[in-house]
């Protein structure tokens, strides 16, 4: 059984989420509580399997309890929040704090998309479980952590400005994070855009730009189609469209079908770079679950681009990575902080 404890300050809300976990048979809520406070001491005492965190709440908000349970007894943390601008700059504040996923709240039975969210949040939750976590930077996390990793580490992999004219990034779960640490540790003169593709939730697509934006020097945007991609910018794909590159280097969004059921995919972006850049780019796969973009690498690969998997060890859920590694996809197999290190050295041959 998965134990689970649920932080949520709204009764109705309170009540949803426990008939949704309760309605699956390998779950169990060990209990409810209703602020952060109650939160950090129901995890001590409890020691459930997954936490459920509202971000806001009296006494305590999801934040800084999600700071001291990661600092003190650290468990997996799924913040469930709605879409409203407050709720999402609050879900990533979490996420920074050491929450390893986000859902969207769900709307109750009768909604449309009902048993769609109850789905990912089961889903979620089980997922969850299986992942080991460590004490989580109480304090040292950040955009200038990132930046004394940069100075730190070299990995000896250096790329000149005439190899590579665009770089395209995929990730799904623990994927923002592992943005943040590369995108932070990056110098705005970049001398090429980035096109990423991450897997998140309805509602969470603009806030995750936002978010990463206040982190870095680049300048992040949610992709619009047909606008040229130009150096030092990064364009996060929007919801329900794939997004890809032209040999122009302009964003070209699609509202084909999903592929391994989403829409945007990662491979979607990867096939269409190995189209039109060739051996001119560089393509990384994150940590996230499944196989999206794992094959298409392996295609960019192929066509003399730069591949980069993020390495096990770093990795949320080492699923498209993994089976990047498994396909020979990735040139290199790097933790983010190196991956940063790679791409700062391509700033720094463009001087």
């Amino acid at each position: 059984m998965i134990k689970v404890l649920i932080v949520e300050d709204s009764p109705t809300m309170r009540e949803l989420t426990e008939h949704i976990l309760a309605s699956d048979t390998a779950i169990r809520v060990v209990k409810s509580v209703t602020n952060g406070e109650e939160a950090v001491e129901a995890v001590t005492r409890l020691r459930p399997d997954v936490v459920t965190m509202d971000v806001h709440m009296p006494k305590m908000d999801g934040f800084e309890a999600t700071r001291r349970i990661m600092a003190t007894q650290p468990v997996p943390i799924i913040v469930m929040s709605g879409t409203l601008t407050d709720q999402v700059a609050a879900t990533f504040h979490a996420i920074e704090a050491g929450a390893l996923a986000f859902v969207r709240q769900p709307p109750g039975p009768g909604h449309p998309d009902h048993e769609t969210a109850a789905a990912e949040l089961v889903q979620m939750v089980k997922l969850m479980s299986e992942i080991k976590v460590v004490r989580r930077w109480a304090s040292s996390r950040g955009p200038k952590a990132a930046r004394e990793l940069r100075k730190s580490q070299d990995v000896g992999i250096k790329i000149t400005p005439a190899e590579v004219k665009l770089i395209a990034i995929g990730a799904s779960t623990g994927g923002p994070v592992a943005l943040q640490d590369i995108l932070s540790a990056l110098p705005g003169k970049l001398c090429v855009p980035v096109l990423i593709v991450q897997h998140t939730a309805k509602g969470f697509v603009a806030g995750l730009a936002e978010w990463l934006a206040q982190a870095c020097d680049l300048q992040v945007h949610v992709a619009v189609g047909g606008e040229l991609a130009l150096p030092g910018h990064v364009y996060i794909a929007p919801e329900e469209a794939h997004m890809g590159i032209d040999r122009n280097r302009r964003i070209t969004l699609s509202g084909a079908p999903p592929e391994h059921g989403l829409r945007p995919s990662v491979s979607y972006l990867f096939r269409s770079v190995a189209a039109a850049m060739g051996s001119k780019a560089i393509g990384i796969l994150l940590t996230g679950m499944g196989k999206d973009g794992a094959e298409e690498l392996k295609l960019m690969r192929d066509q003399g681009a730069i591949t980069i998997a993020q390495d096990q060890q770093s990795s949320i859920i080492h699923g498209m990575p993994g089976e990047a590694i498994r396909l020979d996809a990735a040139s290199y197999v790097l933790a983010p902080e190196e991956i940063a290190s790679v791409l700062t050295s391509l700033a720094n041959n463009g001087k």
